[in-house]
């Protein structure tokens, strides 16, 4: 494909998905509400399933055995479990599966990497996914919340990770499981099993062994602000705190068929820029490659700038997390919120009420949740 041809193959997908496309920005559509911004991230969405289809598809059958029909859920009898996800495991399928069907597209999460499945272990079903990755570097809500400055960041950021995936499925998610799901991101088990993982890791650029203290969790809502992190608490302590909006900068709205194009003019017209030798060769990530092809073509960057802003939540994981990522102190206090005891607040503050007002759960049926029968 030659430069006129991708250059307008650009403008036209991004007009289909629903932006305003000028010489040196992109628009969002005026008024923007939830179901519209869904429908911005449609194409993406849509064509992650497309890549999965060839090997889920075969599972499809098996894997959906593990979404509960509604009429088959006692909330009464609900008894959450994490389980870490596993490479080549039941598990991993399953994480991947019902990622997909997210309203956004879910990233695969940067470096380090810890995913669960939160499973009903009474009736055997998928309550919910907690994905954990790396955090950005330039993220200053985050950033002024803790008092940082550059050097104290780029000692203990290591100590911080973000939530890139963090919900519930249904017929869990008309129980507000969601919430569920939240508060075991924070729980004891997740920071144990963290520990387990990195603790005694050496890291590739600093060479410096990692002591397993994991301080804070970072997330973003998906569609504005948010439903389930707004005053979610335990013992009258607010876990998820807001502060602040992301800028709206990403490539989600050239991740659908478009990508593959962009990738195969970049690899061929562009190259990478200068970085680390021991972080390998190549584009540091897509919205490198994004960037590049835009300036190549003579399109403006600023269409990285897709306008969709995302409220920023921190999740202190201890009394003493932003002395801890400052360098004052040198220990954590952390809480002691175990995951039976989260449930156990849940359960009495959200499900019971939940699952007595609102009956719709127990007409859901998991065969919907199908994406290719």
């Amino acid at each position: 494909m030659n430069k006129a041809e991708l250059k307008k193959l650009i403008i036209t997908s991004l007009e289909e998905q629903g932006f305003i496309v000028n010489n040196d920005r992109i628009e969002l559509p005026p008024n923007l509400e939830k179901n519209q911004i869904r429908k911005l991230h449609e194409a993406a969405v849509r064509h992650k399933r497309e890549s999965a289809n060839i090997r889920l598809i075969k599972k499809e059958e098996d894997l959906i055995r593990y979404i509960a029909n509604g009429n088959e859920i006692n909330p009464e009898k609900i008894n959450p479990s994490l389980v870490k996800v596993t490479s080549g495991t039941i598990e991993e399928l399953l994480f991947r599966y019902a990622s997909l069907h997210w309203s956004i597209p879910v990233s695969s999460g940067y470096g380090r990497r810890l995913r669960f499945i939160v499973m009903d272990s009474y009736h055997e079903k998928l309550i919910g996914l907690i994905g954990l990755g790396d955090p950005v570097y330039s993220l200053k809500a985050r950033d002024t919340w803790i008092g940082w400055n550059n050097e104290e960041k780029k000692q203990r950021l290591r100590y911080v990770m973000d939530a890139f995936v963090l919900g519930a499925v249904p017929p869990y998610s008309y129980l507000l499981c969601g919430k569920l799901v939240a508060m075991l991101a924070a729980s004891n088990e997740v920071r144990e099993m963290f520990r387990e993982q990195y603790g005694g890791k050496q890291s590739v650029i600093q060479n410096r062994t990692h002591d397993g203290s994991l301080a804070m969790l970072t997330t973003t809502s998906a569609l504005g602000r948010s439903s389930i992190y707004n005053r979610l608490k335990y013992n009258n302590r607010h876990l998820y705190h807001k502060v602040g909006f992301t800028k709206g900068f990403g490539e989600f709205h050239f991740s659908n068929e478009l990508y593959d194009e962009i990738y195969a003019f970049v690899s061929k017209a562009c190259k990478p820029t200068s970085k680390h030798h021991l972080w390998g060769e190549g584009f540091r990530n897509r919205r490198e490659i994004v960037g590049k092809c835009l300036k190549a073509l003579g399109l403006s960057a600023n269409w990285l700038n897709h306008g969709i802003q995302r409220e920023i939540y921190v999740v202190p994981l201890a009394k003493n997390t932003r002395n801890f990522l400052k360098g004052y102190d040198t220990r954590l206090n952390e809480f002691d919120q175990s995951v039976d005891d989260l449930f156990d607040f849940f359960r009495e503050r959200w499900l019971f009420p939940r699952a007595i007002r609102d009956k719709r759960y127990m007409s859901f049926n998991s065969e919907t949740y199908m994406l290719w029968r």
